[in-house]
């Protein structure tokens, strides 16, 4: 008779009713969205703050740059010396004050220029000014040598190589960027699924060996089936916890935005003013468009149906591992020794797609790896997104598919036998001999 469906309801029930899974599926979204709504909270606080900077231009050549924003509003001294700005500055209690000295040519102007605080001045605030000065200083120079600017600017020729296949397909640095990101949390999302609920499932095998529950279950149903209901309740468990956390952290999310007044996208302020310069530097709407178009471009169909082959492949292939690694010890301390051949394949699969992936997508390293089971659901998530031909990932996912129906053989024979055993640590050579039983 199969059991498995039973198995399955029974692991899955046993998981969602336990005290502790319920507790954190409700406290852990809670926890998260209080601690990033407190650091949001503190950041719109440091950023609503005014900050007001005297500007004391002796040489006369750049005060006409610095416009108040909404944060910063600067203050122009004129015929003051430097000590009675000090001054002015300390007993009105302003941030600070920017000097610029007279000088005979704009590199002794450039020698002189101080800026002055009682506390040391924020990093992003010492950069915007830096780009200020920079920007007008080299206009000016430029006029100096007889350069007229107008026409050095309408000449400028900004250059984005168009990048394209010989297939016709057309891509760029920021369709490259999206790809990179896109597969990269694919793949860190599985990653992390595979750490968090492999070791579940190995402590609930742990658990009801320990408690001698198994004695009576093994009685009347395989192994196998047993192993199999474990993997497949613990991680529908888990998918239920997932859907929870996304539905409960968007709701809270919301409601402590609306109650707080917290804009997220406010955490940014501190930066604001350099990102608008950089930004205006390099044609934000341009970039826009690139980024919305390198988002459409995404092959979406292609990345949805391989990442849930890879994910459930690859979940389920390092789930009957740890479900193996389970039955073969009687307490997690006597896991340790073979947890690190486990987790080698994991931390290299994502050492090489972030180091490989990113500088060669079909290059020959990552290639083979997409290839290898135990890698492949990591690199070939990975690479998918650059555009990987079709035969290439069926043929991965077939590899995935056969190595996890031998995985599960192999953990199979380790758990029929481990499962009864007690009192006895195992090593490797002791896992051999069970494999030929």
């Amino acid at each position: 008779m199969n059991h498995l469906p039973l198995i399955i309801k029974r692991e899955y029930l046993t998981k969602v009713r336990n005290k502790s899974f319920i507790i954190m599926t409700i406290l852990s979204p809670i926890i998260m969205i209080a601690l990033i709504a407190v650091v949001a909270y503190l950041s719109q606080l440091n950023n609503n703050k005014q900050r007001t900077i005297s500007i004391l231009d002796e040489s006369g050549l750049v005060e006409s740059i610095f416009k108040s924003a909404e944060n910063t509003n600067y203050v122009i001294l004129n015929e003051v010396s430097i000590d009675e700005a000090k001054k002015q500055v300390e007993e009105k209690e302003q941030y600070g004050l920017l000097h610029i000295s007279k000088g005979e040519s704009i590199d002794n102007v450039l020698e002189g220029i101080k800026f002055y605080s009682k506390d040391t001045p924020s990093i992003t605030l010492m950069e915007s000014l830096e780009n200020k000065l920079e920007r007008k200083f080299t206009d000016l120079k430029l006029q100096e040598q007889g350069v007229d600017i107008e026409k050095l600017k309408s000449s400028e020729a900004r250059i984005s190589i168009a990048q394209e296949s010989f297939l016709g397909e057309k891509t760029s640095k920021i369709d490259n960027i999206v790809k990179l990101i896109f597969g990269g949390l694919a793949g860190y999302m599985l990653f992390m699924f595979i750490i968090i609920y492999g070791n579940m499932i190995m402590r609930s095998v742990i658990e009801e060996k320990t408690s001698r529950i198994i004695e009576v279950i093994i009685s009347s149903v395989k192994p196998v089936q047993l192993m199999l209901g474990k993997i497949i309740g613990t991680s529908l468990a888990g998918i239920t916890q997932f859907i929870i956390w996304i539905i409960l952290g968007g709701v809270l999310m919301t409601v402590v935005s609306a109650i707080l007044g917290i804009n997220m996208a406010e955490m940014q302020a501190p930066q604001q003013e350099l990102m608008q310069q950089a930004m205006e530097a390099q044609g934000a709407d341009m970039k826009i468009q690139s980024l919305m178009s390198a988002i459409y471009n995404l092959p979406l169909t292609n990345l949805v149906i391989m990442f849930l082959l890879f994910f459930v492949g690859g979940y389920l292939l390092y789930s009957s591992l740890y479900a193996a690694i389970g039955a073969a010890v009687d307490n997690e301390t006597d896991t340790q020794q073979f947890m690190l051949p486990i987790l080698m394949p994991l931390i290299l699969a994502v050492y090489v797609g972030i180091f490989t992936v990113i500088e060669d997508p079909h290059g020959t390293v990552s290639t083979v790896f997409s290839f290898i089971p135990f890698t492949s659901p990591v690199v070939m998530l990975m690479r998918i997104p650059f555009g990987v031909p079709i035969w290439q990932q069926v043929v991965s996912v077939l590899l995935l598919i056969g190595t996890f129906m031998f995985t599960v053989w192999f953990a199979a024979k380790i758990y029929r036998v481990g499962i009864l055993m007690y009192g006895k640590k195992p090593s490797y050579k002791e896992l051999y001999k069970w494999l030929k039983y």
